[in-house]
């Protein structure tokens, strides 16, 4: 998003799309209009990193099934989004499918018996390791913003951590309530 002022609630990313409608990056982008899209990089299970442990509980040989994308504003990588979920969830559904699904995550997973209950993000910076510079386009001794949102249900049991990195130049801003 170079040099964007681009404001964006997180609200609409842990609703549950109607069907039909379109993901809420591309309807996001399109209001502003703009392009947005993804490619998809990996899906599979995964022995999950220590921050997507410690984020959904899960002890130290705990695979998870992980959603890998590269999120595109007119054809440009913009950020790096890895979704993760226990096995336990994600296992045998079209979350461990290589392919878009449909209605997007949100909506399978309310299908799935996991709402929302309650969302923590944790916005972090840092300089781009080398993936993240190969995919967002990033010459050496870049900085990027790390943004971890692990989401939970009603009771408490978390069920999926997002771990999206994007540009330094990114200008978030979050607006709670209405």
């Amino acid at each position: 998003m170079s040099g964007d002022a681009w404001i964006s609630e997180t609200a609409p990313y842990l609703a549950p799309r109607e069907q039909g409608k379109p993901d809420a990056w591309t309807e996001e982008a399109a209001r502003r209009g703009r392009s947005g899209g993804q490619t998809l990089l990996q899906v599979g299970e995964v022995s999950a990193p220590a921050l997507v442990r410690a984020a959904l509980n899960l002890g130290p040989d705990d695979q998870v099934v992980v959603r890998s994308r590269l999120i595109l504003l007119d054809g440009h990588p913009v950020e790096i989004a890895r979704s993760y979920y226990p096995v336990a969830v994600a296992r045998g559904t079209r979350l461990a499918d290589p392919r878009k699904i449909p209605g997007g995550a949100v909506s399978l997973l309310r299908d799935l018996g996991f709402s929302s209950g309650s969302v923590l993000e944790d916005v972090s910076a840092g300089l781009a390791d080398p993936e993240e510079r190969e995919h967002l386009a990033l010459p050496e001794g870049s900085a990027v913003l790390r943004l971890l949102r692990t989401t939970t249900t009603a009771e408490g049991v978390p069920f999926e951590a997002s771990w999206m990195t994007m540009p330094a130049d990114r200008h978030l801003t979050y607006r709670l309530g209405k």
